[in-house]
C-alpha cells in the first residue's frame, strides 16, 4: 500500500524515556508526530540510538533507511538504495547501523556518522529480524525458509547458521544464558536455540496461538 502524502512517525515520549533511563510505571503518552515526506509504502522495524536521540526506521516499501532526530523532531536523513529493508539494529559499541534486506538477502552495515556503507554480507533470502548480542559482540539475523545467521560485525564475517523448521519472526536473546527464543509461526512453535553451540535445544508448541510474530524480553 502506497501513500502519496508520506508517512508519519509517532513518538511516545514515555517509551523513549523508558529505553533511555529504565524508569518504570510511567504511562505512555504521545509527545510528537514526525513527518517523513516522500516515504511511501509500509515501514518495518525500528532501532534507537539513545545517546544520540535518534531513531532508525526501516522503510521497507520505500527501500530506504530513515534517520529521525527525536530531539529536533524531524527527519535528519534518508539513506536510499536498500532492497526491502526489514530488520535494523543500532550497535552503540561500533556506532554502526545493521540493516537486513528481505529482497536480496543481504545484511548491510552503515556507519552512523558518515552514513556510508561499510560492508554488505549475503546471508539468504527474506533477511528479516536483527538482534545485537552485546555479551558476545555478534549480530543475529533471521532469514529464509528457516535459519538464524551469526555475524561478526567487526570482521564483517558470517560465523555460522542454525537451521529452523520455518521462517523465523521475532526472537529475543536471554541475558544470563546463551539462549535465543525464536517465534516460528509457520511451524506452530517457539524454538529454543543455544547461541553458543548454534543448535536448537528444544521447541515449544504454541497450540492455538499461531500468530506468534512479535516478542519482547
Amino acid at each position: 500500500m502506497k501513500r502519496s502524502g508520506g508517512i508519519f512517525l509517532l513518538v511516545s515520549f514515555a517509551c523513549f524515556v523508558l529505553l533511555a533511563y529504565g524508569q518504570g510505571n510511567e504511562p505512555l503518552r504521545l509527545a510528537q508526530t514526525i513527518p517523513m515526506p516522500g516515504v511511501e509504502g509500509r515501514i518495518d522495524h525500528l532501532s534507537v540510538d539513545v545517546k544520540g536521540q535518534r531513531v532508525f526506521v526501516a522503510a521497507l516499501g520505500n527501500n530506504s533507511l530513515e534517520v529521525i532526530d527525536v530531539a529536533q523532531g524531524k527527519r535528519a536523513r534518508t539513506i536510499p538504495g536498500l532492497k526491502e529493508p526489514q530488520g535494523v539494529v543500532y550497535v552503540p559499541d561500533l556506532d554502526q547501523i545493521i540493516v537486513a534486506n528481505g529482497d536480496d538477502g543481504t545484511v548491510r552495515t552503515i556507519d552512523a556518522k558518515s552514513f556510508m556503507t561499510v560492508s554488505t554480507l549475503m546471508v539468504g533470502g527474506d533477511a528479516d529480524n536483527v538482534r545485537y548480542d552485546s555479551g558476545t559482540g555478534r549480530i543475529v539475523v533471521g532469514y529464509g525458509d528457516g535459519a538464524l545467521a551469526f555475524i561478526d560485525p567487526k570482521a564483517h564475517k558470517l560465523l555460522g547458521t542454525t537451521k529452523l523448521a520455518a521462517h523465523p519472526e521475532s526472537f529475543q536473546l536471554e541475558k544470563s544464558r546463551p539462549r535465543i527464543y525464536v517465534n516460528v509461526p509457520n511451524a506452530n512453535q517457539i524454538a529454543v536455540v543455544d547461541s553458543g553451540k548454534q543448535n536448537v535445544i528444544t521447541t515449544w508448541p504454541v497450540g492455538q496461538f499461531r500468530a506468534n510474530f512479535p516478542k519482547t524480553a
